[in-house]
């Protein structure tokens, strides 16, 4: 496999090339810096992401910006220590800044690649004011627990609502050792209360510790095989995207289709 290609050591020289060979495609990680239970360090989300697309670059030749370390965790609320969150209008903005540069450095097709459930909503927000703003570039938001079926029914094996849970301490056994405190697994496993409840709570009124699910079922031996599920699916979807032209030629900015009879 080759060396990832990370935007931060290019030069201006050699980005217009890399994009050239890369179908004009970057990839952005978005985590988040948040509480992970009494287990895993509170790193975990982006560290996965940076992870994730090293990993996919180096197999597709798609630049990788720098990560994003912080996201939308205020619904993570303060009663534990180690959490610290963007507004979502903030984190709005500043991936539109961040994609609005991409696009004068000659970027068309971006994928947002996002490590943190509740990331979505704003990286969305930031999708539709891209396409918006700029007629010819594409916006891909990947959710990267759901980035296929498998991926997906690992995640949520043991809980809906997980956090913490069984897949996120397997990845961080398999991929980031450090970040694992093994003495503490044991005693970290916390049922998901959200079945049936009409509220979105925050995690202070749904979890005792942080955690939602099962860490003490994780192994690093299943982390290192979804982490390469991961991966494939990634770059198999990536791959898609580098060809994928819109179905229809139409501008955003009209001109606007005359009404029948007019």
């Amino acid at each position: 496999m080759s060396a990832p290609l990370l935007w931060s050591e290019r030069t201006w020289e050699e980005i217009p090339g890399d994009l050239g060979r890369a179908s004009q495609a970057v990839l952005l990680p978005v985590g988040a810096t948040e509480q992970h239970g009494p287990h895993l360090g509170c790193g975990m989300d982006f560290v996965l992401a940076d992870t994730l697309c090293r990993a996919v670059s180096a197999r597709t030749g798609v630049p990788m910006l720098p990560t994003l370390p912080y996201g939308c965790s205020l619904g993570h609320s303060r009663r534990w220590p180690g959490t610290i969150a963007l507004d979502p209008l903030v984190m709005t903005d500043l991936v539109r800044q961040i994609g609005a540069q991409a696009y004068h450095s000659g970027v068309r097709r971006l994928f947002l690649v996002n490590g943190h459930v509740t990331n979505a909503a704003p990286l969305r927000c930031a999708l539709e004011l891209l396409r918006a703003a700029h007629d010819d570039l594409m916006v891909a938001l990947v959710n990267t627990a759901t980035v296929s079926e498998r991926v997906r029914a690992a995640h949520f094996a043991d809980a809906d609502d997980w956090h913490a849970n069984r897949a996120e301490t397997a990845l961080m056994q398999a991929l980031a050792p450090t970040l694992v405190r093994e003495g503490r697994i044991v005693d970290a496993d916390d049922p998901d209360r959200t079945q049936d409840l009409v509220f979105a709570h925050p995690v202070n009124r749904t979890s005792r510790n942080g955690v939602t699910g099962s860490p003490s079922q994780a192994s690093a031996a299943e982390g290192a095989e979804l982490f390469a599920w991961m991966v494939e699916d990634l770059t198999a979807l990536v791959r898609r995207g580098q060809t994928e032209t819109p179905p229809l030629p139409h501008s955003y900015d009209g001109p606007a289709v005359p009404m029948p009879g007019a």
